[in-house]
């Protein structure tokens, strides 16, 4: 059981890690985490899971714990991430889990929680409670043997999804779209692609937990490989790639170039804002300069806000924002309970390629305007130590400590954040051109160590 407690979900190898017994557990001590506000309305949780063989008993183990402590379960059966956080929205549930390990390999599996109007559960929010729940076995008991019914909302979700859509009618073209579902949970839903009008190409659709073609993390190029090349010799206008619950999205241009997620972010900010000028967008700090210059310019408000979705969803609530976006591919929406949902995203993607008529390489050309890292990973044993390190190192620059340690000057800046989930230290640097990152870039691995492929 060890480890398996995350900031933002539960996670392990099932079932040496997380078995049946485990999950019994945890569902049984969420009734604890659940308060007041979330009861109010229902008594009642949804589940949901996905594809993977120990799903199944994993869901049912689950169950068997919420109804012990007394809590009604409406059981949504084979459902994305996004589907599970649109049911407990739709059918206004005290909360909700969804059973997934997302993009790792067939051996794990997991859980994620929400509570009422999807609001998360993670970290301190939740999740060092359930921990502590289940490590000292206080786990509530009911006189009451809580109830389990089951519910189609597959039909409601696919109207909800697709009263996004804004393709013009008649003269718009059929955009001729590559998606690799990499064998996840992006198949489920199926019926929702199939009625966006487009020329679809799809690309790994069988549901098959071994991810046979590659790992379903769009964040990692070696994963983008298939789908550029199938782009390129499809002619296509766009590639979507897909993560293992489908909570995800990565965008290529018609040139098979891949999108920055937070370029995404500033895109869909200003198609929405269009609709809704003067709202607030809240974007992670690690996303480029031109996101935040992107939103002023479109008549918006840009939030800067640490990473993870529990500090984005709050932020968006706070100040009842319309839109937020992170760099790793979560676009939450305040139409959809603020809560993130790749297939939204998609949407709203193409509604801008068709209002606009052009080509996704235009799109994201003005918002080229700085040269930037990706994400690098350092092992550091002293992690706080190196920070300060890197503080007293750039005495010159404006510092804070929203999340890790970001320094900026007037023609670049870096972030360090250490990991959420992994003993690392997390390495985003951008400057005005690619000469400057480079060397700014060089020095700073100089201060930290040597970069990690994990």
């Amino acid at each position: 059981m060890a480890g398996i407690f995350k900031a933002y979900d539960v996670r392990g190898i099932y079932p040496t890690e997380l078995d049946e017994t485990i999950a019994r557990k945890i569902g049984q001590a969420f009734r604890n985490v659940l308060d007041e506000e979330d009861l109010a309305n229902s008594n009642s949780v949804v589940v949901s899971r996905d594809m993977r063989p120990s799903s199944v008993p994993l869901a049912q183990a689950l169950i068997e714990g919420l109804t012990a402590a007394g809590l009604d379960v409406i059981d949504i059966g084979l459902a994305t991430t996004p589907m599970n956080y649109f049911a407990i929205g739709h059918l206004k549930t005290a909360g909700g889990a969804q059973v997934t390990a997302s993009h790792n390999p067939a051996q794990y599996n997991g859980l994620k929680f929400s509570k009422h109007e999807a609001r998360p559960v993670s970290g301190d929010h939740g999740i060092a409670l359930l921990e502590k729940c289940v490590k000292n076995n206080d786990l509530p008991a009911s006189t009451r043997q809580g109830t389990v019914s089951t519910a189609d909302v597959a039909a409601d979700y696919a109207q909800h999804v697709l009263s996004f859509l804004r393709r013009p009618a008649g003269t718009a073209r059929r955009l001729k779209v590559v998606v690799d579902a990499s064998n996840g949970m992006a198949v489920v839903d199926r019926d929702i692609w199939d009625a966006l009008g487009l020329y679809l190409m799809p690309l790994y659709i069988e549901l098959d937990v071994s991810f046979p073609n590659h790992e379903a993390n769009p964040l990692k190029l070696e994963n983008l490989r298939d789908l550029q090349a199938k782009v390129l010799a499809s002619g296509a206008d766009l590639g979507i790639s897909c993560d293992g619950d489908f909570d995800r999205a990565a965008f290529i241009d018609e040139r098979g170039e891949p999108v920055g997620s937070d370029l995404t972010t500033a895109l869909i900010a200003g198609e929405l804002l269009e609709r809704e000028p003067g709202k607030h967008v809240t974007y992670d700090l690690r996303s480029s300069r031109a996101v935040a210059e992107w939103i002023r310019e479109h008549g918006g408000v840009p939030v800067r806000e640490r990473v993870g979705h529990s500090f984005i969803k709050a932020t968006m609530r706070g100040n009842a924002g319309i839109f937020g976006g992170e760099l790793a591919g979560h676009y939450y929406f305040r139409d959809n309970f603020y809560a993130d949902c790749a297939i939204l995203a998609v949407i709203e993607v193409l509604n801008l390629l068709w209002h606009s008529g052009k080509k996704m390489s235009e799109l994201v050309a003005p918002l080229l305007r700085y040269a930037k890292s990706p994400e690098t990973n350092f092992e550091v044993e002293d992690k706080a130590g190196k920070m300060r390190e890197l503080a007293a190192a750039y005495p010159d620059g404006e510092i804070d400590w929203m999340d890790g340690i970001t320094v900026q000057f007037p023609d670049w800046w870096f972030n360090v954040r250490p990991s959420n989930t992994e003993p690392l230290l997390r390495l985003v640097v951008e400057a005005r051109t690619a000469a400057d990152l480079d060397r700014h870039f060089a020095e700073l691995v100089a201060k930290i160590g040597h970069p990690v492929d994990h």
